[in-house]
Parts: structure tokens; sequence; C-alpha cells
């Protein structure tokens, strides 16, 4: 019986190396494999189940502002319901600096063309009269409104808020039916646009539907 000779230490190394490149490229192909399905779980991402009715104090904003702008108010009563719950996340501050029941970039609402806007992600560097103030908003062509008339456009304030979300929505193709090309604008996420459309409609759905058993 012939005894197989033991791989000298070269060989083992060799063993080794050859072993540990495998289990390498194997860990890599399972991790791109494991990105691939989650790239595709995301693409297919479902918006939320509709859980909540309209605030009914709110929906009057909503109205006036759609007939101001020209807009479909249940189009905007899906942004608040997205963005802060109805105005009931606390703070109303998201991670990127996006402020208010409708969670507006500081710079949207004021004008990108304001000083330090690019360079600061949209924050800006805004006094806390300036982001209130229509002349300044005005000077530098944002979408802040003063809605309610108290002199100030107040990106906290709801009705201000809204309308000025109207405004956006608005210049960006809303009032031309353009919806899902204002929402993406609005934000930049197929399914924020997906998650806006899917609320609209179910709110409009639900509200014909109470008219109708009145």
């Amino acid at each position: 019986m012939v005894k197989k000779k033991k791989p000298t230490k070269a060989q083992q190394r060799k063993i080794k190396q050859r072993r540990s490149m495998f289990l390498a490229i194997l860990a890599l192909f399972v991790l791109g494999l494991a990105l691939v399905i989650l790239m595709q779980f995301r693409a297919v991402e479902k918006p939320k189940p509709y859980t909540q009715d309209i605030p009914e104090q709110y929906v009057a904003i909503y109205q006036r502002a759609a007939k101001e702008y020209g807009l479909d108010w249940f189009l905007l009563a899906a942004v608040h319901r997205v963005e802060t719950k109805f105005s009931t996340v606390e703070p109303m501050i998201s991670s990127v600096g996006a402020i208010g029941p409708m969670q507006f970039m500081p710079c949207t609402f004021v004008g990108w063309s304001a000083d330090g806007c690019p360079a600061t992600g949209g924050v800006g560097s805004f006094t806390d009269d300036d982001l209130v103030d229509p002349a300044i908003i005005k000077k530098y062509g944002g979408y802040g409104v003063d809605a309610n008339g108290d002199g100030k456009a107040d990106p906290w304030d709801l009705e201000d808020a809204v309308f000025s979300t109207a405004n956006f929505l608005a210049d960006n193709g809303a009032k031309d039916g353009k919806e899902a090309q204002a929402i993406f604008k609005y934000n930049h996420s197929d399914v924020y646009v997906k998650d806006i459309l899917f609320y609209r409609d179910e709110f409009k759905k639900a509200w014909n539907k109470d008219i109708a058993t009145k």
C-alpha cells in the first residue's frame, strides 16, 4: 500500500490561500445576490396601508389652497399625511433640515438664489425674521406664502405651509394635470410619489363614500 505524501508547508499554504480565495469569492457572490434582491424589493415596495382619515379641522385649508392654485385638495391632504402624519410627528424637523407640517427645505421656501443655499444643501443661513418675510421670499423667488394675512409666510404655520405647498406643486406641473411630476419635484423619490398618489386616491374614495351615505 502506497502512503500519500504529506503536503509540504508551501503546498499547505497554497491550499489555504486557494480556500480563502474561494470563500472570499463566495462571500462576495452572496453579498451581491442579497443586494440585488434588496433592490428589487425596494423597487416594488408598496405604500403603507391607509389607516387614517383626514382631520376635519384641516379640510377647509386644503380646499381653499387647492382652489387658489387649481389643484386637487386631496393631493394636499396626502402630502400633509405622508410628511408629518397631519402634524402629529415631533419634532417636525427632518434629518436633512426640512421643517414644518409640510416639510419645506428653507431654501425652497425662501428661494434657492439666497446666499448659502447650494452650499448648505437647502438649509440656508436665514434668520428667523428672513425665513418668514414675504419681501425676502419674493426677492429670492421662493414658494412661501402668507395665506392668513398676518404679514408672515411661516413654514411652521399650517395654513401658510399648505398654501406654499400648493404654490410649489402648481408651479411644477400639478395645475396642468402633471401631479406625479410635481410630487417628484417636491421629494425626489419614486416611492414617495406612489405614497402620495395612494393616499390621495384613498382619501378621495373615503370622502366620496361618506358623502354618498349622508
